[in-house]
């Protein structure tokens, strides 16, 4: 066997969503994001155009302009009848109790040979390799998607070209409270075989 199947195994199934509410006030290092972002690199892409971009906001002054950003663009985007001052403060509060925030991007291939939702899935792939390898250091991780991350709004704020899109912002911290545990339903639930 070429790797230990046993411990790709427990890696993947270790992996969790562990927000920035869990995290402690130990910091991740350069070296480790650096590793991370490597790795995200290596994943799967149609045609090599390899979409992924990343923004990485390691310093306090950074989280804390991207904490400014992502309340001025929630009040921007958001219906007033559908605004939600909690919501607001929770989105605002993330970027400071986090060590590192890493808005994720799909850079769009120019001659559009690749369909979108290929560079799409792509980046997909990439940002599994990020909750895998900071799974390996023991290094929470949080996907978060909130629909502002779509908006006009963000593309400008990230300096993306308009038809890029940004895909999510990734928190990373080490947790203060043991790793969760999950399950996921038996293959028999969502598999069918074709033997004949």
């Amino acid at each position: 066997m070429k790797f230990n199947l046993s411990e790709v195994n427990d890696l993947i199934r270790s992996r969790r969503s562990i927000r920035p509410e869990q995290f402690s006030s130990r910091k991740v290092q350069k070296d480790q994001i650096e590793l991370i972002l490597t790795n995200a690199q290596w994943a799967p892409n149609h045609g090599n155009t390899e979409p992924w971009r990343f923004h990485v906001f390691m310093s306090e002054e950074s989280r804390t302009e991207l904490s400014q950003k992502l309340g001025s663009l929630y009040l921007e985007t958001t219906d007033a009848s559908s605004q939600n001052d909690s919501k607001l403060a929770k989105l605002m509060r993330r970027p400071s109790i986090s060590s590192v925030v890493v808005a994720v991007s799909m850079s769009r291939q120019k001659e559009e040979k690749i369909p979108e939702i290929e560079e799409v899935e792509a980046v997909a792939c990439a940002i599994q390799n990020m909750q895998l390898t900071a799974n390996a250091y023991g290094i929470g991780c949080f996907w978060s998607t909130p629909k502002l991350i779509y908006s006009e709004k963000m593309i400008e704020y990230l300096s993306l070209e308009a038809k890029d899109k940004c895909l999510g912002l990734l928190y990373f911290g080490y947790p203060k409270d043991e790793w969760p545990k999950s399950h996921r339903k038996p293959i028999e639930y969502n598999t069918v075989w074709k033997t004949q």
